[in-house]
């Protein structure tokens, strides 16, 4: 709960003291942090009975002197400008202007300014500057994710404004929790150790004051690792709830668009999937797919055993009782509809698409050895034509990944092969790969091959015979954690930033992923933190990866480098 809750406190404090009836006032990043942790209903409870745009109110003249405005926007020079432009001709009888993260004071003196019919009431800082997607996992939505993948000298304005919003995301999150950590970084990330400099400048430096917690008997520590460091993680297919969603039919801050389904009632195009709102999804979004089936039918059945209790009316104590429960069987039935149509839609998905044929040389590819079955494997699945674009190049990039030093030949026909089955993709995308996330780019054991523990590992869990082998691989960050856990984590590969060192017993830890974090990740996270009840650990990044999104990135970070310049 512990980031949900922050937000929420935040919004509960800016609504409850306004009496009267009020209007959000929202821009594109604040709508995020608002829709994935209140609800339209909840709003209405505070008197807020229009939420609107920035942009939006800059067009329209129309004048509402009986509502109060309150704002909820980033304190960025473009936004500013258009609430000195809204405060010249207020529309609103008041004005209340929260800000999600830290004003400057030119910005403060700047509102003053234009405030000449005094309509402002209150201006106010509340540090919500990142969308709490769940309990412990957030994104700050980066719309050019890209740009981590690229030399400061292609575009050093877009990196440095890349930086300055994963610097305010990140300091967002600690003032929220109310504390100060220590930072560390991956060494080899030239973006990580970045972001970890300035992010230390600007806790220990320039908002020192701001930052002075009462101290406690370990400060938490911030991670902030490369999402190089594990090219694996998103480009494999997902067999676990939450995830296989976001993967096949994608998820947008806990919102599922399905309007390209058809034939769908109005309210089912486009359904929420939050942890904090559905009780069905907070128990089975870790699940696996074949264990949700049989879930859902369950709460098939268990709707349908209410639905004929509710067909059995016939007094008039029985049609009041119906009445009271009426928003309950209603919420029920569009809960039931909802995901019996996201595990149809994605079953026919699987099927259409040969997945689990194609997932399980990917699990082979990314957990198990054996250079010569993989390639096999992964030719057979090119030659198929059941298997899709971005699969067959899905599989030749893990293939790549795993094997990119033991066979330069075979390698190379993979490549040719993948040109010609799937010519769509761009020349050179796997080699691009290779060279922004290869081997000798990597810090962390992402095949587990490198020390004695890891091998062990690998050993047992192949002579355990899993039974289901589709979710057997284990991203990346769960062994950051363990190592973080136990203390193993080596200094020469994480440097501490500046002479702040962990003291004490470890109890809190943010991973900050720069080029962002998959669900599974966010998965681990959680089963880690249930397991381990001593430390807590959080997860952010740049943005939500899927396969596509991830490739897209990739593509978009190959074109500029191709250019060798590029105007954001």
């Amino acid at each position: 709960m512990v980031l949900i809750s922050a937000v929420r406190d935040y919004i509960n404090r800016m609504l409850h003291d306004i009496s009267g009836m009020k209007v959000l006032i929202l821009d594109l990043e604040t709508v995020s942090h608002v829709s994935v942790v209140y609800s339209q209903s909840e709003l209405l409870q505070k008197e807020v009975f229009l939420v609107e745009l920035i942009d939006s109110i800059s067009v329209s003249k129309e004048s509402m002197s009986h509502l109060k405005a309150v704002y909820f926007v980033r304190p960025t020079s473009e936004n500013i400008q258009k609430l000195r432009q809204q405060l010249a001709n207020p529309r609103f009888g008041e004005y209340h202007l929260f800000f999600s993260n830290l004003l400057k004071d030119t910005q403060i003196h700047i509102l003053a300014d234009s405030d000449e019919l005094e309509v402002v009431q209150q201006v106010q800082e509340f540090y919500a500057d990142f969308v709490a997607l769940d309990p412990y996992h957030f994104t700050l939505n980066m719309a050019s994710n890209h740009l981590y993948m690229l030399p400061a000298v292609v575009d050093p304005s877009g990196l440095q404004r890349f930086s300055d919003r994963v610097v305010d995301g990140i300091s967002a999150v600690f003032l929220a929790l109310k504390r100060r950590p220590v930072i560390r970084y991956q060494r080899t990330s030239d973006t990580a150790k970045r972001i970890a400099h300035e992010t230390a400048k600007l806790m220990y430096q320039q908002e020192n004051g701001l930052f002075d917690f009462r101290r406690s008997e370990s400060s938490p520590l911030l991670l902030i690792i490369d999402r190089r460091d594990d090219p694996v993680t998103p480009l494999l297919n997902q067999w676990t709830y939450q995830a296989m969603v976001h993967e096949l039919i994608g998820i947008q801050d806990n919102k599922v668009d399905l309007r390209s389904i058809g034939n769908l009632p109005k309210d089912q195009q486009e359904v929420v999937l939050s942890s904090e709102q559905d009780a069905f999804f907070k128990a089975n979004m870790y699940e696996n797919f074949g264990d949700i089936g049989m879930n859902i039918k369950r709460m098939v059945d268990d709707f349908q055993q209410v639905a004929k209790s509710n067909q059995n009316i016939q007094t008039v104590e029985d049609m009041a009782r119906f009445v009271d429960n009426y928003p309950e069987y209603r919420k029920m039935q569009g809960n039931v509809s909802k995901h019996v149509t996201l595990v149809t839609e994605m079953s026919k998905i699987v099927e259409a698409r040969k997945l689990m044929l194609v997932s399980q040389t990917e699990q082979d590819l990314a957990c198990n050895g054996g250079q010569g079955a993989a390639y096999e494997a992964v030719t057979n699945l090119l030659n198929n034509d059941s298997v899709s674009d971005i699969d067959r190049l899905r599989l030749v990039m893990l293939y790549a990944l795993r094997y990119e030093k033991e066979n330069p030949v075979q390698l190379m026909q993979l490549f040719n092969k993948l040109a010609s089955r799937s010519p769509k993709y761009k020349p050179g995308l796997v080699q691009f790969l290779l060279k922004q996330a290869g081997v000798e780019k990597r810090t962390g054991d992402l095949y587990g091959n490198r020390d004695l523990l890891n091998i062990a590992r690998n050993m047992a869990r192949g002579l355990k015979g899993i039974e289901n082998v589709y979710p057997q691989h284990q991203p990346l960050l769960f062994q950051t954690m363990e190592s973080l856990t136990k203390g193993r984590l080596r200094d020469v590969d994480y440097p501490f930033v500046g002479n702040h060192y962990q003291q004490g017993r470890m109890q809190e830890v943010v991973i900050f992923m720069v080029g962002g974090t998959t669900y599974e990740e966010s998965r681990s996270v959680a089963l880690h933190n249930a397991s381990n009840p001593g430390i807590r650990f959080i997860l952010g990044g740049t943005t939500l990866l899927n396969s596509k999104r991830f490739l897209k990135d990739l593509e978009e970070a190959q074109r500029i480098s191709r250019s060798g310049s590029h105007m954001v």
